[in-house]
């Protein structure tokens, strides 16, 4: 029996809606008796409500096997003054934080969205702020530097633009909280008591899920699911150990390759 690390966005749904057989697959993973833990860079929703999401869907998970990056920052981050360019969804999830609007040790940039909340919370003045904040010496971070993700509506760009204009403006280097963060791997590797070696991780980002995974060691499977481009596999240096048409197939391919 394996450990198992499942990207949520693009593997399990697309903006919000489930992919065909998420449900069962998740299911029959149980019941061979692999040990599951769901890893996101999602920072649209915050941990509760991607459960409940799931679980509408029929997913049958718990809130403390979803593994966030605004819960990665809160452990790193706890105990400075930040200054939090995030959606308002993920305020609570950033619970023991001290958020501020200037006088920041750190700032932190959070995710898009498909709502026109992204353009406030990434506003030339909001940006400006952090910037400001970065010459008085605060540090950057993010919680990822994702740059597009899949929705219904196609492919859109994620604020891992806005990461790097102000790394390019500021002269500094950003510290990514969530994936592809060794970091971030290895609380996943705690939280299921598994060795990187004996765990696989499943997701549709080549570079984000597949080359960050075999970065710490692990076994790697890509959907041709959410961000998955077959051109991009072709060209790309990083190979993962499988390549399977959706979550819907991988009980029977794991199986096979065990």
């Amino acid at each position: 029996m394996a450990a198992i690390l499942l990207d949520v966005d693009g593997v399990l749904h697309v903006s919000g809606e489930a992919l065909p057989g998420a449900a069962d697959a998740v299911q029959r993973l149980r019941e061979n008796g692999h040990r599951l833990r769901f890893v996101t860079n999602t920072t649209v929703r915050s941990r509760a409500q991607l459960g409940e999401l799931l679980r509408s869907h029929s997913i049958e998970l718990d809130d403390d096997e979803i593994q966030t990056s605004a819960r990665a920052a809160v452990n790193v981050l706890r105990g400075k003054r930040v200054l939090a360019l995030t959606m308002h969804a993920l305020v609570h999830d950033l619970e023991g934080l001290e958020l501020v609007g200037e006088g920041a040790e750190a700032v932190l940039i959070g995710g898009a969205d498909e709502t026109p909340e992204t353009g406030l919370v990434f506003s030339y003045m909001n940006l400006a702020r952090a910037f400001a904040e970065l010459e008085l010496g605060a540090e950057l971070y993010c919680l990822h530097r994702n740059r597009w993700w899949q929705t219904n509506r196609g492919p859109l760009l994620d604020s891992g633009a806005f990461v790097a204009g102000l790394e390019y403006a500021a002269q500094v280097e950003a510290t990514v909280l969530g994936k592809p963060s060794p970091q971030y791997f290895a609380a996943a590797f705690e939280a299921l008591d598994a060795d990187p070696q004996l765990t696989w991780m499943v997701g549709d980002d080549l570079e984000i899920d597949i080359a960050g995974a075999q970065g710490v060691g692990m076994r790697t499977v890509l959907l041709r699911t959410g961000k998955f481009r077959p051109d991009s596999v072709e060209a790309s240096r990083t190979q993962p150990d499988g390549i399977v048409s959706s979550i819907r197939e991988l009980p029977e391919w794991l199986e096979a390759h065990l």
